[in-house]
């Protein structure tokens, strides 16, 4: 019997992600699908009222809860593109209670899961992306890309 390919890890090999910092994380629909903007929906400087679908709207609230679930984490910026999601997210210290930071990862998979539950099925691609901030311009680029990039929606490398 032939086996089966595994999937590759792509987290840092040996790196804490519960440990304090910043993290840059793309998430992606499966198959790349447009969910997450009204169908026919730009963006761009004309744009007076959101976007969004239903389910965008849903992320959205999502994302804006994760600062509320976890005491140490705070969604610092993000968009939410047609196809995906990018976010910085920030891990604090402990402030001296016995509540343990999550990792990046559970993060992600509550996020993700309770996103799914709401809509009645799963519309995440497996995985995410992560890149560790490591200092202050890796921080300011990336936080100029979120900025910037629904205005350069159709050069996205996501962009279907």
């Amino acid at each position: 019997m032939d086996e089966l390919p595994r999937r590759k890890n792509i987290r840092l090999k040996n790196y804490d992600y519960s440990q304090a910092g910043y993290y840059f994380i793309t998430i992606c629909s499966k198959d790349k699908k447009s969910l997450f903007w009204e169908v026919g929906a730009t963006c761009g400087r004309q744009f007076e009222i959101s976007p969004l679908s239903n389910i965008g709207e849903i992320i959205d609230l999502e994302i804006n809860k994760i600062n509320s679930i976890y005491e140490n984490v705070e969604i610092n910026k993000y968009v939410i593109m047609p196809n995906h999601i990018h976010m910085i997210i920030i891990l604090y210290n402990g402030n001296g209670r016995s509540k343990t930071v999550p990792t990046i990862s559970r993060i992600i998979q509550q996020f993700k899961g309770s996103i799914s539950k709401q809509i009645g099925f799963s519309l995440w691609q497996k995985s995410f992306y992560d890149h560790i901030i490591r200092n202050e311009q890796e921080y300011q680029e990336i936080w100029n890309y979120i900025e910037t990039n629904p205005l350069k929606w159709e050069d996205d490398k996501y962009y279907i």
